[in-house]
């Protein structure tokens, strides 16, 4: 555990040589929107409302989520003005959860600004990281600036998931957030994945030969004569990135039957 907000485990709950899978998340948002309260209430299940505001710290727990351990690191961000000095979180996280109080429109309105920044370095490294957007404080909802459908509109607009909660009231949906942050990096991940490339193979007659090759007679052998054979020809399919799915009639066209299909990739050189 690197911190004391972690929430250590039994040493006997895996063997020491299979390290647990990590996940970086960092928490983006203008002051006072709620980062250290939400941070806070995940890894302890306590509402703090006095904290140091100029305070960034990254704190560790091993996690349970869908039956799968990981380790989960969360680096709470104390930006003064807005994403200014970003480059130590956008290297650093798998995921990122951009914070702002529903009863704040100002925070709201800085939100935009931290997802334009994390949109921009998404085009740049070519690296996509899931990002949440939340509205947190929903305990002071007669204190509501930023309707739910104004973040929903955001969300939508920078494709990024949409989830309002509260650190003060209600710890599973605060687990949650963090929880389904952990999903998204995993199916990134598993989108991510390298694609082993498919072979198909096609039969292609060797050319015939004028006549039978007869091999002669020794100490009572049979005659043996070589027929016509066939070889395979392996033709490799482009990789999924840049292929589109075509149908493609089977090269026995002729046959009496109605003619196969074969599904292909758009790419792939018939003969």
């Amino acid at each position: 555990m690197s911190s004391m907000f972690g929430k250590p485990r039994a040493s006997s709950e895996r063997p020491p040589q299979s390290p647990l899978p990590e996940c970086n998340v960092a928490i983006l948002g203008c002051r006072g929107a709620g980062k250290s309260a939400l941070t806070v209430k995940f890894l302890t299940k306590r509402f703090i409302s006095e904290y140091d505001p100029n305070l960034e710290d990254t704190y560790s727990s091993e996690e349970l989520v869908d039956q799968q351990p990981v380790l989960l690191k969360v680096m709470d961000t104390a930006d003064q003005d807005g994403p200014g000095n970003c480059e130590r979180y956008l290297c650093w996280a798998s995921a990122f959860l951009v914070v702002y109080s529903i009863d704040n429109r100002q925070s709201f309105e800085g939100c935009q600004r931290y997802l334009e920044v994390l949109a921009l370095h998404a085009r740049g490294c070519q690296r996509r990281c899931p990002v949440l957007l939340l509205g947190n404080k929903l305990d002071m909802e007669q204190y509501r600036q930023v309707l739910s459908a104004e973040g929903m509109s955001l969300a939508s607009r920078f494709g990024c998931l949409f989830h309002e909660v509260s650190a003060c009231q209600d710890f599973a949906r605060v687990q949650h957030v963090f929880h389904e942050a952990v999903r998204e990096v995993r199916r990134q991940a598993e989108w991510n994945l390298p694609v082993r490339p498919l072979f198909i193979s096609e039969e292609r007659p060797c050319p015939p030969m004028a006549t039978p090759v007869a091999l002669p007679t020794h100490h009572s052998l049979a005659t043996c004569t070589f027929n016509t054979l066939s070889t395979v020809n392996y033709k490799e399919i482009p990789s999924v990135a840049q292929a589109k799915l075509v149908t493609v009639k089977s090269s026995r066209a002729q046959s009496k039957r109605k003619a196969p299909t074969l599904t292909l990739l758009k790419g792939f050189k018939i003969f």
